[in-house]
Order: C-alpha cells, then structure tokens, then sequence
C-alpha cells in the first residue's frame, strides 16, 4: 500500500488534502499518517531537524515518505514495540491456506445456498424441473463448473490480499483488503496492533462465508438456467428423431405391403374369352354391401384407443409419450396427432410442452403442472389419458 492516509478512518487521502473525503476529517489539525501507524507531520519535522542531511536529501526523503515509504526503514522512526516489522517479501510468501479458508473448503452443498435457489427460481420452471430430479444427474458437472469458478475467485482475493502481483492492468484495478501491519490510536498515537488484528479476522471469516454461500447461490442458479435451455432443445432434437425414425419405418412397412406390378400375361384365345363374357352375362350380378364410413364419434373427434401401461412404476411417463400419446382426447376433433414437443403455453419465461405437464404430473401430480400449463384446455384431457392408462 502506498501513500498517506487519515488518521481517523484510514482511507487513503492526498498529502496536500485539507480533509478526508470518506469521514471529512480535518487533516490541518491532525495530519495524515504513513501505513506503519506514524504521523507525517512529525516525521517532517523530524527531517528537517537534522544537520547531517542536506537540503536535497531532505527534500528526498520527505517525497519518498509521502510516497508510502517505510520510515522504519529509512532510519527516522522506531518501531512501536520490539517486534520486526514485517517485509514485503514476507507478506508475499504468506500461506495461501491464509486466503478465505472456508471459500477453499466448500464442498457446494449449502442449505442456505439452495434455499436461496429456490426463492430465486420460484416464479419459473427451473424449480419444478429441481424438484422433479431434472438435475440430479447434472450434480458432478454443477460441481466442476463452480470449482473453476472458486478458482478465478481466489485469484482475484490473491491480488486483492497482496499475495501476488497483478498480471495486468485490469487488475490493478482491484481494492486492496490487507489488513493493517500496524494500527494506532488516533489520539496518542499508540499500538493497537493486537485488537485490529482479532476484529480483522472475525470480519474476514464472517465475509468468507457469506462469499462462500453467495458464490454457491450465484452459480448454482445460473448453471440450472443454463442446463435448462440445452435440455429443451436436446430434447427437441431427440423427439424429432425419434419421430424421422418412426416416419422411415412407417415408409418401409407401407413399401413392403404394396403390391409389386405383376408380369402382363399373354394374350389367350378369342373364343375363350366370349365364351366366358356370355357365361357371365347369363349370371346375374350380386349387389355388393355398401361400405360402411367408420365412426368419427360426432362432433367431438373419433373414439381413442386404450392403452394399459404394465412396465415399471417409474417408467410411465416416458412410455406415455412414446406409446400413448394417440389416446388422448381431441375435443375438437381436428384429427391433428399430439406430440411430446408440441406446445401448450407460451410466455415470456419459456414454453410449456406436453413433455413437461405428463413429467411433471408423473412426479409430483396436479401441483406439479404449472399455472401456464393449465391455460391450453388440452393440458386436462392429457392428464385424463395419462390416468386412464
């Protein structure tokens, strides 16, 4: 740290400042003091009380204490008590165990932090999906991507604190949040190293976890919204897929079952065919049944088939949207096929598809499905299917 600062509040000030601009301190009664607890003014006056230095000298050494000089080290002050002062290589070769301990051991599974997430996506979909296991899967991803997160963190505590240098100019930008090598009393100007540093040290445990909960918060939310919007469009891709895959064999089945064009025979003889032309003409022609038009159910579509699910207990939901999706009821008998992908519900937050209201209601029942599904008049007979079978 470099510079002056005020004796009241230890914001770093201007050496020709008149007052602090953080508490308004007036620094013409009571100067600015250096980073090791002195007072600039008495050290100026110190300076230019010796006789073994000249003028320049003087000049030198009262710009370099302004500059943020030790004047420990220059030889014009003592230490407050008998103990070194710290150098700054000491201060670099710190222990990095020393930087945010609890960010370090976070293990990203925080009760705060996930209550935090579900009061942050409570009006959106990503809770239903976090309560129905849609990202159970993802937790060991979820994890990686916040332990590089930490680590650009504590980068940044790592210039912030002064144990290493920065790499560049951004972040010289950065505060600085050392603690004090040596604190005073504003009045009699003595040590109260020992104090500073116990209330230094319970700020920056209580700081570190509140960063600690905050960054799990932060970043938990944000690789949720994330896995969200990839899992809506891979699922688009899958369900396109499986319908181009059920399409290819519909083609090849209905190939198959054409009949293929039979060799033309060769013609036989004239008598032949006139002998059987006035065999059949004695016959009298039978009056074929007239077809029958299937029933289409009135206005209300036709009939649906019904399907019965005998697999696995948690399996219905994924066998309903390949299987039985035909069985539910058309009210307006379009005769337009449902699809998993096809949309129920749009808004600005995302669209509701069959998909989402069969798992959701597959997992946690009517609550499950939310309120823009409910608005499509389609979202209850597709329950109503689902329940049937």
């Amino acid at each position: 740290m470099g510079g002056v600062y005020c004796p009241t509040c230890e914001a770093g000030v201007e050496v020709t400042a008149k007052f602090c601009l953080s508490c308004g301190h007036n620094l013409t009664s009571q100067g600015p003091i250096t980073a090791t607890g002195h007072d600039l003014n008495q050290l100026k006056d110190v300076i230019r009380m010796r006789e073994d230095l000249s003028m320049a000298e003087k000049f030198d050494m009262i710009a370099k204490i302004e500059d943020g000089a030790n004047p420990i080290t220059l030889g014009i002050a003592a230490a407050a008590d008998d103990e070194d002062i710290p150098t700054a290589e000491d201060q670099l070769a710190s222990a990095f165990s020393d930087i945010s301990p609890t960010l370090q051991r976070a293990t990203w599974d925080s009760p705060a932090a996930d209550a935090a997430v579900n009061i942050a996506t409570q009006d959106s979909k990503l809770l239903d999906l976090k309560n129905a296991g849609a990202f159970e899967k993802l937790q060991p991803t979820f994890a990686e991507a916040m332990d590089l997160g930490r680590d650009a963190t504590m980068e940044l505590l790592k210039v912030a604190q002064g144990q290493v240098l920065p790499a560049n100019e951004a972040l010289q930008n950065l505060p600085i949040i050392q603690p004090p090598n040596k604190s005073f009393c504003p009045k009699c100007g003595s040590d109260i190293l020992a104090n500073t540093t116990r209330q230094w040290q319970k700020w920056n445990e209580g700081t570190s976890e509140l960063l600690n909960v905050q960054l799990e918060a932060a970043m938990r939310s944000s690789l949720m919204h994330l896995a969200a919007s990839y899992r809506d469009k891979i699922q688009d891709l899958e369900d396109q897929l499986t319908d181009a895959k059920k399409a290819i064999e519909k083609a090849k089945e209905e190939a198959a079952k054409s009949p293929e064009s039979a060799p033309k025979s060769k013609p036989k003889n004239t008598a032949k065919k006139t002998e059987k032309k006035s065999a059949a003409a004695s016959t009298p022609k039978k009056k074929q049944p007239a077809t029958t038009k299937p029933k289409t159910g009135g206005l209300f579509g036709a009939k649906k088939p019904k399907k019965t699910y005998e697999g696995e207990p948690g399996g219905k939901a994924e066998w309903f949207l390949e299987e039985a999706l035909d069985t539910v009821y058309d009210p307006h008998g379009t005769g337009k096929p449902i699809k998993a992908a096809m949309i129920l519900a749009r808004s600005s937050d995302g669209n509701v598809r069959v998909r989402d209201v069969v798992r959701a209601y597959a997992v946690e029942g009517e609550e499950g499905v939310t309120e823009l599904a409910w608005t499509s008049p389609l979202t209850k007979y597709i329950i109503e299917a689902y329940d049937a079978c």
